[in-house]
């Protein structure tokens, strides 16, 4: 069978019949972001990620968290905490990100991404219009007040290398779309604070 045989076979292997991501989310009614929360261990990003996810699906948006814990488990179970491996986890995470925004799903993505150039890395596979940049600006000291598993002890020891925020440095977003300090805020607060900012971003003009 020529090539020209197996195109003719196998519609997959024509471009022009791989659904769109405007078809996708017409049929999800739903305009497609990508949600990057960004902050220091024990800021509360998962808690943030996975409260929105729930409020999304239960409001008739379909999404997908992605965080350090089932990208590592999985995908990156091969990297480290070297700045190399950091950025590489990142890229992959951001690559993986894109495929979910091109099926019209909408992708909430939990990282520390600690410097400017990372999350740049990522919001430049994404696309800037699709990137919304979350800063979870919780102080240090209160992080380490919530480290139930004692890591920013560790790290301060030493027995923990490259740990954000003592012995690697973390580089603040300089122009997040939105900034949340959960530090007097219930964990309910800062969900509710976020899915107000996000709705109107992922509607489509008939759910307005």
């Amino acid at each position: 069978m020529t090539k020209g045989q197996w195109s003719k076979h196998h519609p997959i292997a024509n471009t022009k019949t791989i659904i769109t991501r405007a078809a996708n989310e017409k049929r999800f009614n739903q305009r497609t972001k990508v949600i990057w929360i960004t902050g220091l261990s024990c800021a509360g990003k998962t808690t943030l990620a996975t409260g929105l996810e729930e409020k999304l699906n239960k409001s008739g948006f379909l999404s997908q968290v992605l965080d350090g814990d089932n990208i590592r488990m999985g995908l990156s179970n091969n990297l480290g905490f070297s700045d190399d491996d950091r950025k590489e986890n990142i890229r992959r995470t951001a690559e993986v990100s894109k495929l979910f925004l091109n099926c019209g799903i909408i992708t909430i993505c939990s990282f520390i991404s600690p410097t400017i150039e990372i999350r740049n890395l990522a919001k430049n596979i994404i696309g800037e219009n699709d990137f919304i940049e979350v800063f979870l600006s919780t102080p240090v000291e209160i992080c380490k007040k919530r480290d139930k598993k004692g890591l920013y002890a560790k790290a301060q020891k030493g027995e923990i290398q490259n740990f954000t925020g003592i012995d690697s440095p973390y580089e603040p977003p300089e122009n997040p779309a939105i900034r949340i300090d959960n530090s007097n805020l219930t964990p309910d607060e800062s969900i509710a604070k976020l899915l107000d900012f996000v709705l109107p971003l992922i509607r489509c003009l008939n759910q307005q």
